[in-house]
This record gives C-alpha cells, sequence and structure tokens, in this order.
C-alpha cells in the first residue's frame, strides 16, 4: 500500500541506516550505505572516517556531475506483513564540512560516534523534493 509523505518522511528518519543511490554524468548507477540526519526537507551524510574504497569516492564525484539522487531505507522480516519501504528523491550538493555545522551537529545527535571523532567531511545535502513509501497490508497507520 502507497504511504503518504508525512508518514515516509517520519519512517525514514527513524531508521539508522539508508543506501544513497548516485548516477554519473553518462547514468551509470553506484549505490552505497549511509548514516544520515534529516533537518526538515533535508538529508545530511557525511564522508567519516572510517575505510572508504577508493578516493576520490564516486558517490561526490557523480553528485558533482549529476546531482539527482535517491535514498531508501526498508524493514525486512519473514513476516512479510510488516514490510515496509521509504524512499526520498532529490537533488544533492556537496558542502565543505567547515560550512556545514547545523549539518554535522544534527549527525553527532544521531550517532554519538560523531561526538568522539567528528566527520571531516565534506558533507552531502540532499534537498528532497519527493518523500515516498510502501507498507504491507498490515503495518500501515489506521
Amino acid at each position: 500500500m502507497r504511504m503518504a509523505a508525512d508518514w515516509t518522511r517520519a519512517r525514514f528518519a527513524g531508521a539508522r541506516v539508508a543506501r544513497l543511490a548516485t548516477a554519473d554524468a553518462a547514468g551509470r548507477p553506484h549505490i552505497v550505505p549511509i548514516v544520515f540526519a534529516v533537518v526538515g526537507d533535508t538529508i545530511y551524510s557525511a564522508v567519516d572516517a572510517k575505510p572508504k574504497s577508493g578516493a576520490p569516492l564516486r558517490r561526490l564525484a557523480n553528485i558533482r556531475a549529476n546531482p539527482a539522487v535517491s535514498v531508501l531505507v526498508d524493514h525486512y522480516t519473514d513476516d512479510w506483513l510488516t514490510l515496509w519501504w521509504a524512499r526520498a528523491d532529490g537533488a544533492a550538493s556537496v558542502m565543505d564540512a567547515r560550512d556545514a555545522t547545523e549539518a554535522l551537529r544534527a549527525l553527532a545527535e544521531r550517532y554519538p560516534q560523531y561526538l568522539a571523532v567528528p566527520p571531516p567531511g565534506p558533507v552531502i545535502a540532499i534537498g528532497v523534493h519527493r518523500w515516498s513509501g510502501w507498507a504491507a497490508r498490515g503495518n500501515h497507520p489506521g
């Protein structure tokens, strides 16, 4: 069952991890797990100190070439009546961490690890223009 934007945004914001889907200028997709914070209709994620597979990061290059992104969270269990997913579609930009105080504060409130080791950045800011979601019949409001 398709869900309303408010329900979707609330489910999305409550998740601990998401998958960020980007595409390069030629449309080749790339998807990575991210931690994030939602502030209003903006999603923030930072490049942190965890080891990365390469530099420069493909997600950052893709956003610079093609800012259209999707971010997905989901809940899976063997009880298929409780399945759900929530997606945010929007336009992303890459910010220097020095210019992202609000974003880094929101991330540190969600993830205490960032209090001990603040992310060096950069920070990804996604202006969400569409929240969409789905829930199995047994997992929706009302």
